[in-house]
Protein backbone atom coordinates (compact mmCIF):
# COMPACT_ATOMS: atom_id res chain seq x y z
CA UNK A 1 0.00 0.00 0.00
CA UNK A 2 2.46 2.06 0.53
CA UNK A 3 4.36 1.86 -2.39
CA UNK A 4 1.20 2.46 -4.62
CA UNK A 5 1.04 5.19 -2.58
CA UNK A 6 4.49 6.36 -2.98
CA UNK A 7 4.23 5.69 -6.91
CA UNK A 8 1.09 7.91 -7.31
CA UNK A 9 3.38 11.15 -5.17
CA UNK A 10 5.97 10.55 -7.41
CA UNK A 11 3.11 10.60 -10.70
CA UNK A 12 1.21 13.76 -9.78
CA UNK A 13 4.45 15.32 -8.35
CA UNK A 14 6.30 14.71 -11.72
CA UNK A 15 3.21 15.91 -13.34
CA UNK A 16 2.46 19.25 -11.42
CA UNK A 17 6.43 20.24 -11.97
CA UNK A 18 5.60 20.19 -16.11
CA UNK A 19 2.68 21.93 -15.58
CA UNK A 20 4.80 24.72 -13.58
CA UNK A 21 7.53 24.65 -16.59
CA UNK A 22 5.05 24.92 -19.19
CA UNK A 23 3.46 27.72 -17.38
CA UNK A 24 6.78 29.56 -17.20
CA UNK A 25 8.13 28.27 -20.54
CA UNK A 26 4.49 30.19 -21.97
CA UNK A 27 4.85 33.51 -20.44
CA UNK A 28 8.39 33.70 -21.55
CA UNK A 29 6.42 32.93 -24.78
CA UNK A 30 9.47 30.82 -26.06
CA UNK A 31 6.99 27.82 -28.06
CA UNK A 32 4.16 28.87 -30.11
CA UNK A 33 0.99 28.49 -28.15
CA UNK A 34 -0.03 25.27 -30.46
CA UNK A 35 3.22 23.63 -29.16
CA UNK A 36 2.05 24.03 -24.90
CA UNK A 37 -1.67 22.71 -25.81
CA UNK A 38 -0.25 19.81 -27.72
CA UNK A 39 2.31 18.90 -25.04
CA UNK A 40 -0.64 19.23 -22.56
CA UNK A 41 -3.08 16.73 -24.35
CA UNK A 42 0.22 14.44 -25.23
CA UNK A 43 0.94 14.29 -21.48
CA UNK A 44 -3.14 13.70 -20.32
CA UNK A 45 -3.12 11.10 -23.43
CA UNK A 46 -0.20 9.50 -22.16
CA UNK A 47 -1.17 9.63 -18.41
CA UNK A 48 -4.29 7.84 -19.46
CA UNK A 49 -3.09 5.04 -21.23
CA UNK A 50 -0.80 4.22 -18.27
CA UNK A 51 -3.80 3.95 -15.83
CA UNK A 52 -5.83 1.93 -18.14
CA UNK A 53 -2.55 -0.33 -18.06
CA UNK A 54 -2.47 -0.23 -15.16
CA UNK A 55 -6.04 -1.37 -14.18
CA UNK A 56 -6.48 -3.49 -16.84
CA UNK A 57 -3.38 -6.00 -15.97
CA UNK A 58 -4.50 -7.09 -13.18
CA UNK A 59 -4.32 -10.31 -12.12
CA UNK A 60 -7.44 -12.40 -12.11
CA UNK A 61 -9.41 -13.57 -9.16
CA UNK A 62 -8.73 -17.01 -8.15
CA UNK A 63 -11.49 -19.24 -8.69
CA UNK A 64 -13.61 -19.87 -5.86
CA UNK A 65 -13.31 -23.31 -4.25
CA UNK A 66 -16.62 -26.01 -5.21
CA UNK A 67 -17.83 -27.79 -2.70
CA UNK A 68 -19.24 -31.16 -3.62
CA UNK A 69 -22.71 -31.03 -2.48
CA UNK A 70 -23.48 -27.79 -3.74
CA UNK A 71 -23.21 -28.36 -7.01
CA UNK A 72 -26.11 -30.64 -7.20
CA UNK A 73 -24.52 -33.34 -9.65
CA UNK A 74 -27.31 -35.98 -10.62
CA UNK A 75 -26.79 -39.97 -10.17
CA UNK A 76 -26.01 -40.58 -13.72
CA UNK A 77 -23.79 -37.12 -14.21
CA UNK A 78 -21.66 -38.41 -11.56
CA UNK A 79 -21.61 -41.77 -13.39
CA UNK A 80 -20.61 -39.94 -16.81
CA UNK A 81 -18.14 -37.61 -14.70
CA UNK A 82 -16.06 -40.58 -13.59
CA UNK A 83 -16.17 -42.21 -17.42
CA UNK A 84 -15.02 -39.02 -18.45
CA UNK A 85 -12.44 -39.33 -15.69
CA UNK A 86 -11.76 -42.96 -17.28
CA UNK A 87 -9.96 -41.21 -20.46
CA UNK A 88 -13.46 -42.30 -22.81
CA UNK A 89 -15.05 -40.83 -25.37
CA UNK A 90 -18.81 -39.45 -25.75
CA UNK A 91 -19.45 -42.85 -27.56
CA UNK A 92 -17.57 -45.26 -25.19
CA UNK A 93 -19.52 -43.45 -22.30
CA UNK A 94 -22.48 -44.02 -23.85
CA UNK A 95 -22.07 -47.75 -24.59
CA UNK A 96 -20.79 -48.05 -21.09
CA UNK A 97 -23.34 -46.35 -19.15
CA UNK A 98 -26.44 -47.92 -21.93
CA UNK A 99 -27.15 -43.76 -23.08
CA UNK A 100 -27.44 -42.74 -25.94
CA UNK A 101 -24.25 -40.39 -27.03
CA UNK A 102 -26.84 -37.53 -27.39
CA UNK A 103 -27.68 -38.03 -23.98
CA UNK A 104 -24.13 -37.60 -23.07
CA UNK A 105 -23.27 -34.94 -24.34
CA UNK A 106 -26.49 -33.38 -22.78
CA UNK A 107 -24.93 -34.54 -18.98
CA UNK A 108 -21.67 -33.36 -20.16
CA UNK A 109 -23.38 -29.57 -20.66
CA UNK A 110 -24.93 -29.60 -17.09
CA UNK A 111 -21.77 -30.70 -15.78
CA UNK A 112 -19.82 -28.03 -17.67
CA UNK A 113 -22.40 -25.53 -16.39
CA UNK A 114 -22.78 -26.81 -12.55
CA UNK A 115 -19.09 -26.93 -12.97
CA UNK A 116 -18.82 -23.22 -14.14
CA UNK A 117 -16.34 -24.39 -17.14
CA UNK A 118 -16.33 -25.00 -20.87
CA UNK A 119 -13.83 -27.93 -21.96
CA UNK A 120 -13.62 -31.43 -20.84
CA UNK A 121 -10.07 -31.15 -19.51
CA UNK A 122 -11.09 -27.78 -17.43
CA UNK A 123 -14.06 -30.00 -16.08
CA UNK A 124 -11.75 -32.77 -14.92
CA UNK A 125 -9.55 -30.28 -12.96
CA UNK A 126 -12.24 -28.40 -11.10
CA UNK A 127 -13.84 -32.12 -10.61
CA UNK A 128 -10.34 -33.02 -8.97
CA UNK A 129 -10.31 -29.88 -6.94
CA UNK A 130 -13.97 -30.53 -5.83
CA UNK A 131 -13.07 -34.10 -4.15
CA UNK A 132 -15.22 -35.65 -6.78
CA UNK A 133 -12.80 -37.54 -8.56
CA UNK A 134 -9.45 -39.21 -7.88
Amino acid sequence: MARTILIWAVVLAAGAFALQWLEAQYLLRVFPREAYVGLIGLGFALGGLWVGWRLSHRPPAPAAPLAPDSLGLTGQERKVLAELAAGRSNKEIARALGLSPNTVKTHLANLYAKLEVTRRTQALNRAREAGLIP
